[in-house]
């Protein structure tokens, strides 16, 4: 929840001037008041734009939520769905997330969909088994053909603007474990579904990250609130592709 008209037009003219070389996949997921500005702002750049969440709703009386039609309206590409944040301050569960995936797939937009464990459940040994069962509840409302229309992002809950980052062998065994799962769900796909890392994810360490065989990319957050700190891992993630 950060930004402001002002803002937001100086940072997103910082990026998309720095994106003449990139050999990556670039977006920026905003909050949903500000949609209408990246219409207006990144129409016709390299530079593409999403939603910080979805309904599972397809309409109906749900107030103050937004439907995966509404979005389609702004031009989002992407929407991020089972966020730390949403899923530890709003409740949202496992099944919950998954119809949010399927509501933003059915509209055309393709879902981020998070996972992550926090610090206790890292110190009980336990990592492994909850990101897979937050992923394994998406998965299962998907057919083959859906799976290969998402993207993953694993994010630590306990390296989340702490300052305290996954080391990439630590990323890198619960990358390689998602990559079993979508393997197991469509061989295919798992090639091809980007897996990102979101915890953390800063200049200075992006391409140690993304040098790891099943990273492919950052979900980044209070880096990309700085238009040059974006570019350079947006420039990592070209080195790396």
């Amino acid at each position: 929840m950060n930004g402001s008209r002002a803002a937001n037009a100086s940072l997103l003219a910082g990026i998309v001037a720095g994106l003449d070389n990139a050999n990556a996949t670039c977006a920026v997921c905003v909050p949903a008041p500000y949609l209408q500005q990246c219409v207006d702002t990144l129409t016709g750049s390299p530079l593409a734009w999403g939603a910080q969440d979805v309904s599972q709703h397809v309409s109906g009386a749900y107030t103050g939520e937004v439907a995966a039609s509404m979005l389609v309206d702004f031009g989002c590409q992407y929407a991020i769905v089972g966020h730390s944040e949403r899923r530890a301050y709003h409740g949202e569960s496992n099944e919950v997330v998954a119809q949010k995936a399927l509501a933003a797939l059915n509209a055309g937009i393709t879902p981020i969909v998070c996972v992550g464990e926090t610090l206790e459940q890292r110190e009980a040994g336990q990592t492994n088994v909850v990101v897979s069962e937050q992923l394994s509840a998406v998965l299962a409302s998907l057919d083959a053909e859906a799976v290969a229309r998402i993207v993953v992002a694993y994010e630590p809950v306990w390296a989340i603007g702490t300052g305290k980052t996954a080391t990439p062998a630590m990323a890198q065994e619960v990358h390689a474990q998602l990559r079993g799962q979508l393997q197991s769900c469509n061989p295919e796909a798992a090639e091809c579904v980007a897996i990102l890392y979101g915890g953390s994810m800063k200049p200075d360490n992006a391409a140690e990250l993304m040098a790891q065989a099943d990273i492919d990319g950052g979900l980044i957050g209070g880096a990309a609130l700085k238009a040059a700190d974006f570019l350079a891992i947006i420039t990592a993630a070209s080195a790396a592709a």
